[in-house]
């Protein structure tokens, strides 16, 4: 009975992992409009990004897969960002907007960054867990979420999915 308890209980954490851990494509459905100012200022909207893919990435400084996945993110971003990729980093972080531009400058993030809202998060849902990655595409419609780490060769093939 204690191995059956036991082997339950293994069933259970996998099966809450592979939840944590889930992607999706989505039905094309028209992402929420957004209004959020970056680290520098910058004012973004979602209509400020209209004809690109936009990778919308919930993450915190303190989370080690958001740290593992954001090299690729600056190298995507760096080769794609001409052939319209856009990375938004919306950094979920209890951080001053000053401490957390330092920390973005050290990791060499060539890309915005802005601090997470109650709205966009209601907006977007992007679950539970972080990261969360939330693909739109040109025309501006939700096509792919996941909540895990998002890997370089993921990345590239859902911009070449998603912006045609």
């Amino acid at each position: 009975m204690k191995r059956f308890a036991a082997g339950l209980a293994v069933l259970i954490m996998i099966a809450t992992a592979a939840a944590a851990c889930a992607s999706a494509r989505e039905e094309a459905t028209p992402a929420p409009e957004f209004s959020l100012q970056d680290l520098q200022g910058n004012s973004l909207s979602l209509s400020s990004y209209k004809g690109k893919v936009l990778i919308l990435n919930f993450w915190a400084t303190w989370c080690p897969p958001c740290r593992r996945e954001i090299p690729d993110f600056i190298e995507a971003y760096r080769d794609l960002k001409d052939k319209g990729l856009e990375i938004l980093g919306i950094s979920v972080d209890d951080l001053s907007a000053e401490a957390l531009r330092d920390w973005t400058q050290k990791a060499g993030m060539n890309y915005p960054v802005a601090m997470a809202t109650a709205k966009i998060i209601a907006d977007y849902q992007p679950g539970e867990f972080i990261p969360a990655t939330i693909v739109i595409d040109r025309r501006g419609r939700i096509r792919y979420r996941q909540s895990s780490l998002m890997d370089k060769e993921t990345l590239l093939r859902l911009f070449e999915e998603f912006s045609k």
